[in-house]
């Protein structure tokens, strides 16, 4: 009887240790499902460019601080006019006001300071569909030295106005690769591709052609370059039958 007892906690011992061994692979491998990532990327050149300077003047007139500034501005508004820019693409912002002073000091220690002067600056933008206008524009901005402007340039930055249009042929690209993605391995495991479950887009990237940036978890914009890459993942699960 004892021998009896004994074979059959043994039969039970194993055939626990069976269900609780298929149990955790059924877990860790959900039967009848395959995740799959797909990309697409695509190639663009920008269609919007976004130029900005800035020009000041200093005096201990303030007035004629303003004066100046003002003239500096009509010179700036006409060179830029010359070189064919719209006048509803070119945006001077409010006037910045600032005293100079000039610290003083005696056996190295502070003792104040000497109004120099007020320095007045004033930022002008570029807007325009016109790229490659602006770009040229942008590189001999220096000439208006020739002018008596102290004009201090930014490098452009630029956009894409088709970006949604675009994001969503990314996407079916995407999808589309994930979806032979996982034919293959369907037809690889000898199942057939069931229902798609579900599909989460990835990270949206955007980068200079050829400019070596890394990519990131949370993504990027690059505005520097005017030929971009555009980049984007899909994630999607199948069922498999």
């Amino acid at each position: 009887m004892k021998h009896l007892s004994a074979v059959i906690f043994a039969i039970a011992i194993v055939i626990a240790a069976w269900f609780l061994g298929n149990s955790y692979v059924s877990r860790a491998n959900p039967d009848g499902v395959i995740s799959v990532t797909g990309s697409g990327s695509e190639n663009f050149t920008s269609d919007l460019i976004v130029w900005e300077g800035s020009f000041s003047r200093m005096n201990p007139n303030l007035e004629q601080a303003y004066k100046d500034l003002n003239n500096d501005k009509e010179t700036v508004r006409n060179y830029l006019l010359e070189k064919g820019m719209k006048e509803e693409n070119i945006v001077f912002t409010s006037v910045q006001t600032s005293e100079q002073r000039e610290n003083q000091y005696q056996n190295g220690n502070y003792v104040g300071s000497i109004f120099q002067g007020y320095l007045l600056t004033q930022n002008v933008k570029i807007e325009a569909t016109e790229v490659e206008m602006v770009e040229e524009v942008s590189r001999e901005i220096t000439e208006l030295l020739n002018k008596g402007v102290q004009f201090n340039s930014t490098p452009p930055r630029y956009y894409y106005t088709k970006l949604a249009d675009l994001k969503l042929e990314m996407i079916s690209k995407a999808t589309e690769d994930a979806r032979l993605r996982a034919e293959r391995i369907a037809e690889n495991s000898g199942g057939n591709l069931g229902d798609l479950k579900n599909a989460n887009m990835g990270v949206f990237q955007i980068t200079g052609q050829n400019s070596g940036e890394d990519f990131s978890w949370s993504g990027v914009y690059n505005t520097a370059d005017k030929r971009k890459t555009a980049s984007i993942t899909m994630r999607l699960d199948y069922e498999i039958d």
